[in-house]
């Protein structure tokens, strides 16, 4: 098979592995990473770690002390045991993006001075302060907390976005902030995702008239629930926001201290169809064909590997090399079997190469991803690879 295509390299670089197995173009990642901090304009950039999920892929961006390097600085985890795993790691600047309710990881954390100066905690309810505080034992120590609040766009009776934070207003999120430094809490900050502008392609008009409106609502509302806080507490250190599809619209507020990215890395499917992003997709992964079931067609192992959100055929692995394969409709991508049309040219033993709709998810299913770069290959575990899995 020959083919002027990015992945033909990768294709050369592992011939002599046997599939399944997942590559990176570590040019393409490196463009990717340089194009987000261009875009981002002097804002530093926190790397969304679920969104990679490999510590060698962190220490591309975060240097080998996975803290700070050319326009990247913290990372944001997705979990608290994960968050303890890569402060012993080194990492020293860790924002969760998310609460946790893990008990046995707060008890950790409170045990340990070094996570406690490294790991922010997010909160957007004092029922979880309450948890925190249960975990912990003790009154004596303060954790650094972040509050999360609801960037939705909100219409009349619709919801626009994601459901994350139960916190809205100004005087909601100075009420929390008050409460939470009351109980014992340091509040160092307060996060907005606008996952309505981050998180949705520019498809057509109506989408990008959305994402307009819901930009200049989220600036206005932002700064608003920036001031009550300062007023109700004082200064912040982290006042974070965004993702990879919105980085232009997070620097536009000036109370923004930092933007957050992870998939812009790695580029799935999903992020195909943003005018703002270069069309450079850095993953893949490789089936070997098992069947030739009948006339152009031809069966690959594996592949079943869907992403995340909700069922349809955005959240299934694409075909791409080589050119003109689908998935048919009846079974698409299977548990152990994925029937392709368009294959007249292929072979049994060989390999087809497919993009996975989301990013660090596909690691979840591989303990390694083999680093391409110039034509040399490199081997790194994944999270799974080192043991670790945080649901």
């Amino acid at each position: 098979m020959t083919d002027p295509s990015p992945i033909s390299g990768l294709h050369a670089a592992t011939a002599e592995l046997d599939p399944p197995l997942a590559a990176v173009d570590l040019n393409a990642l490196r463009a990717n990473a340089a194009d987000l901090v261009r875009r981002a304009r002097g804002v530093p950039i926190r790397v969304a770690s679920k969104s990679v999920r490999c510590r060698a892929v962190l220490e591309e961006a975060l240097g080998s002390g996975l803290t700070a390097s050319g326009g990247f600085a913290g990372i944001m985890g997705y979990s608290l045991r994960e968050a303890i795993w890569l402060a012993r790691q080194g990492a020293r600047d860790i924002l969760l993006g998310y609460p946790t309710a893990d008990r046995a990881a707060l008890a950790e954390l409170a045990a340990d001075p070094m996570l406690l100066d490294a790991i922010t905690l997010m909160i957007d309810d004092t029922a979880q302060l309450d948890l925190i505080r249960a975990a912990i034992g003790t009154e004596k120590i303060a954790p650094r907390v972040c509050l999360d609040v609801d960037a939705s766009l909100r219409v009349g009776p619709l919801h626009l976005g994601v459901r994350r934070s139960p916190i809205r207003t100004p005087e909601q999120a100075a009420t929390l902030a008050t409460e939470t430094r009351a109980r014992g809490f340091r509040v160092v900050g307060l996060m907005t995702y606008e996952a309505q502008i981050a998180g949705l392609p520019d498809t057509n008009p109506a989408v990008r008239l959305l994402k307009k409106a819901s930009a200049a609502e989220i600036l206005r509302r932002r700064h608003k629930v920036v001031e009550a806080v300062r007023a109700a507490i004082g200064e912040l250190e982290i006042v974070n926001s965004g993702g990879t599809g919105s980085i232009e619209v997070s620097i536009a507020d000036p109370n923004v201290t930092e933007v957050t990215a992870g998939s812009g890395l790695y580029l799935p499917t999903l992020f195909d169809g943003y005018r703002n992003l270069a069309p450079r997709p850095a993953m893949y992964f490789a089936l070997p064909v098992l069947r030739r079931p009948a006339a152009g067609m031809a069966t690959t192992f594996a592949g079943g590997y869907i992403a995340s959100g909700p069922a349809g055929t955005s959240r299934v692995p694409k075909p791409v090399w080589p050119k003109g394969l689908s998935l048919i409709g009846t079974e698409g991508a299977g548990e152990v079997q994925t029937p392709l049309t368009g294959a007249n040219g292929l072979s049994i033993g060989d390999r087809v190469w497919f993009r996975h709709a989301k990013a660090g998810e596909l690691c979840e299913r591989f303990t390694e991803v083999h680093l391409v770069e110039n034509g040399m290959r490199r081997t790194v575990p994944t999270y799974r690879g080192e043991g670790q899995c945080f649901g």
